[in-house]
């Protein structure tokens, strides 16, 4: 097929998505509920890889959870400046014009929890959490990099000193990302997470901008 060069950015991804639907058409995914399917399309669309949804997981009616917070302000939790270089404040202050760059928190870059990494020999995405943990009730929490950061919070939760609004749980990688993720599915809260290894800041964004879909469609 020749490259199509006079498309808009619409055009191509109205044209991506008619793809993705025809090639979901017999499968599991054509029966997801239309909120869902806007996240696992989104996280297609991302990859371009079909099987990205095959471990997609939403527990605890986690979209209408991530609307409600959304709608109110709630804090954004990241582990990465990439989640938070990645979400649209645009989009955010269509939904709640209080949203500002002081609501999207990420700490990771910060002196104290470098200062504090090194000396207790953990990573800074452990220490961001630690310090944050006043932060963390109610917010919406991304993680997208450190299991390590997604494990702590759910020992907060599983503490009973936390209760998140919704987690997008998705860190990537070999070590302590699976059980990072078996930790999440121990807790009563609302989430979406990829299980096993797959995952990524990229990703993470996506499924809250897809979550931001159902509002601002």
């Amino acid at each position: 097929m020749p490259i199509q060069w006079n498309l808009s950015a619409n055009e191509i991804e109205q044209k991506s998505f008619a793809i993705i639907e025809q090639e979901v058409k017999n499968t599991p995914l054509a029966l997801l509920p239309e909120p869902e399917w806007r996240v696992a399309r989104r996280l297609i669309h991302t990859t371009a890889d079909l099987h990205i949804a095959d471990t997609l997981t939403f527990a605890h009616n986690p979209i209408k959870a991530g609307i409600d917070a959304l709608l109110a302000g709630s804090p954004i939790f990241c582990d990465s400046k990439m989640i938070k270089s990645g979400l649209s404040l645009q989009k955010l202050k269509k939904i709640n014009p209080q949203y500002s760059e002081e609501h999207i928190i990420c700490s990771i870059s910060d002196s104290d929890v470098i200062e504090k990494a090194k000396k207790e020999n953990r990573t800074r995405a452990l220490c961001a959490v630690e310090k944050n943990r006043d932060k963390l009730d109610n917010a919406i929490i991304l993680i997208g990099n450190a299991p390590l950061a997604l494990a702590k919070i759910c020992q907060y939760i599983l503490d009973g000193q936390i209760q998140p609004a919704l987690i997008i749980g998705m860190p990537v990688g070999f070590v302590n990302v699976v059980e990072s993720k078996e930790l999440l599915t121990s807790c009563k809260l609302p989430y979406i997470s990829l299980l096993g290894r797959r995952g990524g800041s990229a990703l993470a964004v996506t499924t809250l901008h897809a979550v931001m879909e159902n509002i601002l469609k």
